[in-house]
């Protein structure tokens, strides 16, 4: 799949996800097979008044290239003067994505996200400019509408297309519903047809199947998945493994529980152990879902602060599920 200037290696996108989709998860889910990572939702005010902590989570690492860094604001001045003083001189980010798409109330409530989705003239004048000054391809990720009386995500996509947005992903859900019901992919089928710039289709890809069926549905060029890669980054393997006419296996109770103390281990050493052991109990919540006996074993990691608790913790339980099987 092509995004502006930049080949990707496949369709199947890594969802950009506030407090999960840090610079460790992006890497594990790039050699997992993911044609494109996103960032985490980055303020664009944050980067502009050189906000420290905004800062971070800008940081890239080689091996999760090529990474789409996405940013989020209302000011079309303030966002245009980012992208050309912070983000054009940054060769690591590959691709620019601006978020009109966030339900969150602490985003919304500043205009931010999908609050923009009330005002299509704005979200045109912060295309225009952003995209006047990127050196970078700039794509859009939105939903489909304010609320079910309001749905207006085509009109935002050929705006879009209008103003030389590079993709759009739209999710299949207003922000009305948060993520709650079904996302509505006869959404995503209608808007792939009312624009000719790539279509990312985003919402209730939870199996590898989901995902094949989505495109064939849709016809949407590529597909975005979220909440079905938290604690589960071998999907991008396993839907790559179907595109290819290869067999869908699961990975081993041996296979999530390693990947579950690598990843503490690179969060460890991002991060430093006492935060990286803090950050990581919900990641490991996620990888342990639906095993035998995981609420116990959750419930021990939540009580401890050091890394080498969590890895005994950890190997003692594959001793036991190994031991059950």
């Amino acid at each position: 799949m092509k995004i502006g200037n930049l080949d990707l290696e496949n369709n199947i996108f890594l969802a950009p996800m506030a407090g999960i989709t840090d610079k460790t998860f992006r890497i594990i889910c790039k050699e997992m097979g993911a044609g494109l990572v996103f960032s985490e939702m980055v303020s664009s005010k944050g980067l502009y008044y050189k906000d420290r902590k905004t800062d971070k989570l800008t940081s890239v690492d080689n091996r999760e290239r090529p990474i789409a860094l996405q940013i989020f604001g209302s000011d079309p001045n303030i966002m245009a003067e980012v992208v050309e003083k912070y983000i054009n001189p940054r060769e690591c980010i590959d691709i620019l994505d601006l978020n009109m798409g966030c339900p969150a109330p602490k985003i919304v409530k500043n205009g931010d996200g999908s609050a923009l989705l009330k005002n299509p003239l704005l979200i045109r004048r912060i295309l225009s400019k952003v995209v006047k000054v990127s050196n970078k391809p700039v794509t859009l990720k939105t939903r489909m509408g304010w609320d079910c009386k309001n749905v207006n995500g085509i009109e935002v996509a050929k705006i879009a297309e209008d103003e030389g947005v590079s993709a759009i992903t739209i999710h299949g859900r207003t922000r009305e519903m948060f993520y709650s019901g079904e996302a509505d992919w006869d959404f995503i089928k209608r808007l792939k047809q009312s624009v000719s710039i790539p279509v990312i289709g985003n919402g209730d890809i939870f199996e590898p199947i989901d995902a094949l069926k989505m495109i064939e549905y849709t016809g949407c060029d590529g597909v975005l998945v979220g909440r079905g890669a938290i604690g589960n980054p071998w999907i991008f393997r396993r839907i790559k493994h179907l595109m290819e006419g290869k067999k869908d296996n699961k990975p081993t109770y041996k296979e999530i529980i390693d990947m579950a103390i690598r990843h503490l281990n690179m969060e460890c050493e991002d991060k430093g152990e006492s935060i990286g052991v803090r950050e990581m109990r919900k990641q490991i919540a996620w990888y342990l879902k639906g095993m035998r006996n995981s609420n116990r074993v959750k419930n021990q990691i939540n009580t401890v602060d050091a890394k080498k608790e969590v890895e005994k913790i950890l190997a003692d339980y594959l001793s036991e599920l190994n031991s059950l099987s």
